[in-house]
């Protein structure tokens, strides 16, 4: 895969997930895939979070179940080298059990295969406005 088509497989994904599309979220994810969490969030307790179905249950179905709601918003994607894409994006999001609405700077960064499936995700965050939040 070139680096362009590693941004636009990025970028599909993204689309999806803004409109709770998990199926192709998770489609676009090798079987083995290594997600990691920024060290100190509170969802980093799974880490690494192995098989699409680890990050469906330790990350997603967590985030909403924890938020009212959960929005990625100004998200700009980057090539890199060595199948890499850097994503910079804001998470807006409001947890249930505080009320508490945060808007927090995030950065992913995002590895796939020759294939243009992702094989590693780590995420990066003000884990610090995160946990002010009560998440």
């Amino acid at each position: 895969m070139t680096n362009e088509q590693n941004v636009k497989i990025i970028e599909s994904l993204y689309n999806a997930f803004a409109t709770g599309d998990m199926p192709t979220v998770l489609g676009l994810m090798d079987p083995a895939i290594e997600w990691n969490e920024a060290e100190s969030n509170s969802l980093a307790d799974g880490n690494p979070y192995i098989g699409p179905d680890a990050v469906l249950q330790g990350v997603f179905a967590r985030l909403g179940a924890n938020h009212e709601y959960f929005g990625l918003k100004n998200v700009k994607t980057y090539s890199m080298d060595d199948h890499m894409v850097l994503a910079t994006l804001r998470y807006d999001a409001k947890v249930k059990a505080t009320g508490t609405a945060y808007d927090a700077q995030a950065a992913h960064l995002w590895t796939l295969s020759d294939q243009g499936k992702v094989i590693a995700f780590q995420q990066f965050v003000d884990t610090k406005k995160l946990a002010d939040s009560g998440t």
